[in-house]
Formats: structure tokens, sequence, C-alpha cells
């Protein structure tokens, strides 16, 4: 019985991956936690990046271009020929979120690891270690890319609405 159990586990599993639309490259950078792969955009789930002109502050309070360097540091990951890309839910913008690997190298997590984006409800192993080694953004001090993003009016806070509708949407086959 616990056999079955296991095996019906595997197969539900299975099928719920055959899920996900797979985008492979080339890709193209946008910035630090966006991607553009023919006309399709995709957006790096579980992390947030610093905004193409956002800056931070190093561990000596001197700027540096903390969103050009997140896009730069993105675009080098997704150079490589063998990257590919799963997902299937896509947020307000109608961009797909998505898991991407390299290889073994988990895309999405190498972003937060390097600390050039924070960790939004996945890749905290990942934070930590960068906040523990003071890397990319907790070098120093900076704004997290959603206040950043709303001081200057780009964005509403859709947050716990849009997750109730994209829910509904399921619920309801839509999506």
């Amino acid at each position: 019985m616990a056999a079955f159990f296991i095996l019906l586990v595997l197969v539900a599993a299975k099928l719920d991956e055959a899920a996900d639309s797979v985008v492979r490259g080339p890709f193209f950078a946008v910035d630090g936690d966006t991607l553009a792969a023919g006309g399709e955009r995709l957006r790096l789930q579980g992390l947030d990046a610093p905004e193409l002109d956002q800056t931070c502050e190093d561990g000596k309070g001197l700027l540096w271009p903390c969103g050009g360097e997140a896009r730069r540091f993105l675009a080098r990951l997704v150079a490589g020929g063998e990257v590919e890309c799963l997902g299937r839910e896509r947020d307000r913008y109608r961009r797909l979120l998505v898991r991407c690997r390299a290889g073994e190298t988990s895309i999405n997590a190498a972003m937060v690891r390097q600390g050039l984006a924070v960790a939004s409800g996945r890749y905290a192993e990942e934070q930590v270690a960068a906040r523990r080694e003071e890397r990319g953004l907790w070098a120093g001090r900076f704004e997290s890319p959603r206040d950043w993003r709303a001081s200057r009016g780009m964005m509403e806070d859709a947050g716990l609405v849009e997750a109730f509708l994209n829910w509904v949407k399921r619920q309801a086959g839509w999506q």
C-alpha cells in the first residue's frame, strides 16, 4: 500500500511538472529579474532584483549601480547555450513566471546567492548566505526594490488581490 501511494505521488508530481511551459533561449536580460526570449517576457520567480536605474551603497558608503550590475550578471548567466526556463503562471504584466536553469545551476538561486536580488518566498538559504558573506546588496545599505519602485510611483501594490485573482482563475480553469 505504501509503495502504491509513493508511486501515485511520483506520477502526480510528473504530471504537475509536465503542465509547465518550457522556454529555451536565446535570452536577453531586460533587467535583473526579467528575460526576453523571442516575443515572450519572462519574470524570474521567487526573487526581486533592483531596478535598472537603482543605486545602492557599498560598505564604504559609495554608490554603485546595483540595478545595472544585476542585469549584467543575469545576462552572463543566460549567455551560455543550454538555458531552460519553466513556468505556468503569469504576473499582472502577463510575464511568464519562471524558474531557469543553466545545466545544474539554478539561475534564480544564483541571482540571490550573489546578492543581486532579494528572495521573495523562495531562496531564503541563498539570501542568508549572501547576507553572511556581505555579497552585492548586502555589502552596504540599499532600499528594497519594491520600496524603491513604490517611492517613485512605479507600481501599485496589488499583492494579495492579485494572488487571490490568480487563485480564482486557476480554480475556474481560466489559467
